[in-house]
């Protein structure tokens, strides 16, 4: 069974009135997680409410007991691996061993030049991110004192006190879908893989690929879960799906097309979901045929109360 999760961006109009009441929906409806992103603001503007990553999932280790967490993901361009390392053991320790730590590269410029923090090319950046990889897995899982001397990072007998309650402190997620570079990161230093917007067919493709890299690292397929963030566009009816797609429905693969055909369209090309319940529901269990293992959803409707409802009784719960 293909476990169900919301994702939210963070950057989006995030706030702690969405936040608090999301969190406790999510939990109550019987989703399987709660994930949100980690940025300053959008691509482009207007900027709007951006709820701060770390404080929020404070909050929701200490308001729920039974979901499982995390950001999809946190930049290692401006999040320092050492602190986040202890931020991430604390959170988890605070809910029990629910909190997943999604880190990721970081790719957006436009945060980055507002803030001052130097993104880099994509050669350092992923050189960056490597390294910080290898510095937070030492920290969380070593009890005795860490060296480390690298081009972006240095350790000088360094240890994460108290320990992790968890061995090797709270599982790390690694997100993306790049053959060359992040899979083999995902093979070294993961427990669980978080492919981004990619079709059923592509994702079995990778799957495949993580499985022979997992192998030449000395681990098991089965050590690392496979998960997919995808975008919704969810509507109770056809009536509904319609007017969600119409800003859309310009765009040049949809022109002349029917509402139907439209949504095949989209759902064929592995970047959205879209669709009333049974749109979904066939197009899950494609990925669950494709091996993944559990979906987060990235709801961006904040406001859309009776849509998550809706969502929680008619698809997800069919799925359990």
């Amino acid at each position: 069974m293909v476990a169900l999760s919301i994702m939210l961006e963070g950057q989006n109009g995030l706030n702690w009135k969405h936040w608090k009441y999301l969190v406790q929906e999510v939990e109550d409806l019987g989703f399987a997680g709660l994930f949100r992103s980690d940025h300053f603001t959008n691509p482009a503007p207007p900027d709007i409410d951006s709820l701060e990553m770390i404080v929020s999932q404070t909050y929701l280790a200490d308001h729920t007991q039974r979901i499982h967490f995390g950001p999809l993901v946190a930049p290692l361009s401006f999040r320092d691996p050492l602190l986040l390392a202890r931020q991430a053991a604390a959170i988890d320790d605070l809910s029990g061993g629910r909190m997943l730590l999604g880190i990721g590269a970081g790719w957006q410029e436009r945060e980055h030049e507002l803030f001052g923090y130097p993104l880099g090319d994509v050669t350092t950046r992923m050189a960056r991110f490597e390294e910080g990889l290898e510095v937070i897995t030492r920290l969380l899982k070593s009890d005795e004192p860490v060296h480390f001397a690298g081009r972006f990072y240095q350790l000088r007998g360094a240890t994460l006190l108290p320990r992790p309650q968890r061995p090797g402190g709270p599982r790390i997620l690694i997100g993306g879908n790049g053959k060359k570079r992040t899979l083999p990161l995902v093979a070294r230093y993961a427990h669980i893989w978080n492919a981004v917007a990619i079709s059923s067919e592509e994702f079995r493709e990778r799957s495949v690929l993580l499985d022979t890299l997992l192998q030449q690292e000395g681990r098991r397929p089965g050590d690392v879960k496979r998960t997919l963030m995808l975008n919704l566009t969810y509507g109770r009816t056809l009536d509904e799906i319609a007017q969600r797609l119409k800003p859309h429905l310009a765009r040049p693969e949809l022109a002349g097309r029917s509402l139907q055909e439209a949504i095949e369209v989209l759902n064929a090309s592995g970047k959205t979901l879209v669709g009333t319940p049974e749109h979904i529901l066939r197009q899950i269990d494609a990925y669950a045929q494709a091996g993944v293992e559990e979906l987060m959803l990235q709801w961006l409707d904040l406001d859309d109360h009776a849509g998550l409802h809706h969502l929680a009784e008619h698809v997800l719960a069919k799925l359990k």
